[in-house]
């Protein structure tokens, strides 16, 4: 039976007049892997905080076993300016650096890149250094916040089949639905001020989320009937001296009726985006076009035309030259060689973390939306947008200042979406939205009939949204033949026939596993091996004893005492041989662990 590693008990936590967690309770064990999800601003980051110390509950405790140990992946970087790999992990880490390297093999994380600068990675590249710190301070459960923003596909794939094969815990919050389905099997549901754990993946999760909330509405709907038969009983022959007892003896079974409380499904987001301008059938065109800096060809040879109406979703490793060739389209870089051409009056729009992070703080969110409006675009056509990204009432009021990232990604959405561009580009869209939003997005770009090219490490977004496959592999761009799930599949593939990712994952594991245990196993052994002879020698003496009073017997002394003695050293031999047994087998496990 696994251990309880710790539990949050009746936990209270409050921001002002928003209620977080209202007597919040849920547990915790031993190698579970858990997805925690919930709508923007629920209180998941919080929770994390929670748990490591740095946010107290208002109420509430949180109990935790002494074999705990938390390691926190956080959003942010704990890394100096001039670190490498080696000396940041040296640094932060328990375990000796050479084991540490030893797992990151398992990343592809090659002595080259353990020997560069960490700010002169990719972002795969950090999360792999940044993942490897935590493991290296040796914890028993993960706290990993949003650990897939930004990677790209092969990181991804990595860091998923290094989570399947951990056998340790771990919380992980995501939006990505197949990367919950692939590494989780359990959900903790962080949603309108309670904390939910249920049995399963994310599918599973809905599936029961259904199942539940169909099974309560069929009971409430049973008690309305019976309270309506109740009341009019009551109402009919309240007044009547012979019925009025009975009467009141229904009106005392109301109040003994269990109150079914259905909560309301969380508001779901409904973008719609606005009609695109009307433009020619040519969006851009490139021509033999080369693009990089100062001189520097990062992608060469380019020659593709995106047209009205294609949804292309553009792929390929971090650093393969995906942001050259968005910069590229958009004219932010001018080509080395060749051309590109614009379509008749076709602008672009961009959305990217650059756009969100230069919001206007000291703006409303009305005002966020108003600034960046159409001409054409009238005002209850940006309450509408405002609305449909879930910012009504008072909210649309909020300064952008006081958002969470998921609701400052929703404004600059939102901006985008009213400027009523023919083309739009969008660059990791679904980052820091929560499911609902991720999922609205989806179905409004499926439905948009406009131009546009998206970036995203969420295969099940990106396979839904994009017609059109646009690979950036080898300093060159190709349409790829196929969809994107074929897409996905070569390169694992691919990464299998470098190396047997999943096996070698997890013996390398065991392998660590079986150094840093190689001392306390010697001990075990030891001390099995002297358990054995200490049972061997009990073994033979009761033998001898019963061999001894088998020739009292035969010599004629067959008294009930000798049979009684004799029938209880059988007992007690018969414990011991499998007494013995067991611990032959035992030292034969940790024997061929060696």
């Amino acid at each position: 039976m696994s251990q309880n590693l710790l539990q949050l008990n009746g936990g209270n936590k409050a921001f002002g007049m928003q209620v977080l967690f209202d007597q919040a309770t849920f547990a915790l064990n031993e190698g579970e892997h858990v997805g925690v999800i919930g709508p923007n601003g629920a209180g998941k980051t919080t929770l994390f905080k929670i748990l490591i110390g740095e946010e107290d509950l208002d109420e509430g405790q949180i109990v935790k076993s002494r074999s705990l140990s938390l390691g926190y992946l956080s959003q942010h970087d704990h890394w100096h300016a001039d670190e490498t790999g080696n000396s940041y992990l040296e640094r932060i880490s328990k375990l000796p650096l050479w084991q540490v390297k030893t797992m990151g093999r398992e990343l592809k994380v090659t002595e080259d890149i353990f020997e560069k600068k960490i700010m002169s990675l990719s972002g795969g590249y950090r999360m792999r250094i940044k993942l490897l710190g935590l493991l290296g301070q040796d914890p028993n459960l993960l706290l990993l916040d949003e650990p897939t923003n930004y990677l790209d596909l092969e990181t991804t794939l990595l860091l998923e089949v290094f989570l399947q094969s951990y056998e340790g815990a771990f919380l992980l919050i995501s939006h990505d639905r197949e990367f919950l389905r692939r590494t989780t099997d359990h959900i903790l549901e962080v949603e309108a001020g309670e904390i939910v754990k249920y049995n399963g993946n994310i599918d599973d999760y809905f599936d029961q989320k259904e199942l539940l909330r169909t099974q309560l509405e069929a009971k409430a709907r049973s008690q309305a009937d019976k309270r309506k038969v109740v009341l009019d009983f009551v109402a009919r022959f309240g007044a009547s001296a012979n019925k009025a007892k009975q009467a009141q003896s229904r009106l005392k079974s109301l109040d003994r009726m269990e109150n079914i409380a259905i909560k309301d499904l969380p508001v779901g987001a409904s973008i719609q985006i606005p009609e695109p301008p009307h433009v020619g059938k040519s969006i851009i065109k490139l021509e033999k076009a080369s693009f990089g800096y100062s001189e520097k060809k990062v992608i060469s040879d380019i020659s593709l035309e995106i047209k009205r109406g294609d949804h292309v979703a553009v792929v390929g490793l971090n650093g393969a030259g995906k942001s050259t060739l968005l910069k590229g389209i958009v004219g932010t870089l001018k080509p080395l060689d060749g051309t590109r051409e614009l379509g008749y009056e076709v602008k672009i729009g961009i959305f990217n973390q650059h756009v969100i992070e230069v919001l206007n703080p000291n703006h409303t969110v009305m005002e966020s939306l108003e600034d960046a409006a159409h001409n054409d675009v009238k005002r209850q056509e940006v309450l509408n947008m405002a609305g449909s990204l879930l910012f009504s009432g008072d909210r649309i009021h909020k300064k952008v200042q006081m958002l969470s990232g998921g609701e400052k990604s929703r404004v600059a959405l939102g901006r985008l979406l009213l400027e009523k561009v023919p083309c739009l580009l969008l660059d990791e869209p679904t980052n820091h939205l929560d499911f609902q939003t991720v999922e609205a997005l989806t179905q409004a770009l499926i439905k948009y009939t406009g131009t546009f090219v998206v970036v995203s490490h969420d295969r099940g977004f990106i396979k839904r949204v994009g017609n059109k496959i646009l690979e950036v592999s080898s300093g060159g761009v190709l349409l790829y033949p196929g969809t994107y799930d074929e897409y996905v599949w070569s390169l694992q593939k691919r990464l299998a026939t470098e190396e047997d990712v999943v096996e070698k994952v997890a013996v390398k594991i065991v392998e660590t596993k079986k150094t840093t245990d190689k001392r306390e196993r010697d001990k075990k052994l030891r001390t099995l091996s002297r358990k054995i002879e200490q049972c061997e020698e009990t073994i033979a003496k009761l033998e001898k004893q019963n061999s001894e009073i088998n020739e009292k017997i035969v010599a004629g002394d067959a008294s009930r005492e000798l049979g009684q003695e004799m029938a209880n050293n059988f007992i007690k031999i018969q414990e011991l041989e499998s007494e013995w047994l067991n611990m032959e087998e035992e030292k034969k496990s940790l024997t061929e662990d060696l």
